[in-house]
């Protein structure tokens, strides 16, 4: 099977502070969508990389990017849109006009850019073994709260039953096509998909999946992976 990684990575990243698109921002002198790139292409699974970058940033990016090609694969940039769904449906709408043979999409955050390449692995191969949806996730710890508008705890859900999702998030190319034209909204892919009634299977994820919002999350990232490592 043909299988293709999308990354969206137009975002601004205010919250880091840092006065460059979150993607491009280093740890340890490598920025985290290079390192999100090699992490999908040393996986082995993956031959294409789609990266959707701010149209502004397309040149840098693709600069940026390009060393990351001779790791085994292709990386192409396209130019993202406003809202991060807008960015995947770019580049998914990129990979199956250009790349002939994408039957699984990946959809990838630059900023969960040290996901094991176990993880990779874990979620390409169970869509390829007919699950139309798959998402890596980690057992919840805390115990959560639903709260209502004046912020008064309305339940305290199992959370023995809750996950934490995180990516990449796996998808037969044709399922991920029809929930983004399907009009629908949701915080991520997989929860397009079940809006369309599609099951989504859960995988193991991994703790140095972690996403890099905050400056906290940064410094984080800089203690715990140096500066050559992935």
């Amino acid at each position: 099977m043909g299988v293709v990684a999308l990354v969206p990575a137009a975002g601004r990243g205010e919250r880091l502070g840092y006065g460059m698109p979150k993607a491009l921002v280093p740890v340890n002198g490598v920025p985290l969508l290079v390192r999100a790139v090699r992490g999908l292409l040393d996986s082995g699974r993956v031959r294409h990389v789609v990266v959707a970058a701010p149209p502004a940033d397309v040149d840098v990016v693709s600069t940026v990017t390009a060393p990351s090609a001779s790791a085994g694969g292709a990386v192409h940039v396209v130019a993202g849109g406003a809202e991060r769904s807008d960015s995947v449906r770019l580049a998914l709408e990129y990979a199956l006009r250009e790349i002939p043979g994408t039957t699984v999409v990946l959809v990838h955050d630059a900023a969960r850019a040290f996901t094991p390449s176990a993880v990779v692995a874990a979620v390409v191969d169970a869509v390829e073994a007919g699950h139309p949806a798959v998402v890596p996730v980690l057992p919840v710890t805390d115990t959560v709260k639903e709260v209502d508008d004046r912020g008064v705890v309305t339940s305290t859900p199992d959370r023995a039953r809750l996950r934490i999702v995180q990516t990449p998030q796996g998808f037969a190319a044709d399922v991920l096509l029809r929930a983004h034209e399907s009009g629908l909204h949701a915080t991520d892919d997989a929860g397009l998909v079940e809006r369309l009634g599609v099951p989504v299977l859960t995988v193991p994820g991994h703790q140095d999946a972690l996403k890099i919002t905050t400056p906290f999350d940064l410094a984080v990232a800089r203690a715990l992976f140096p500066e050559d490592g992935r």
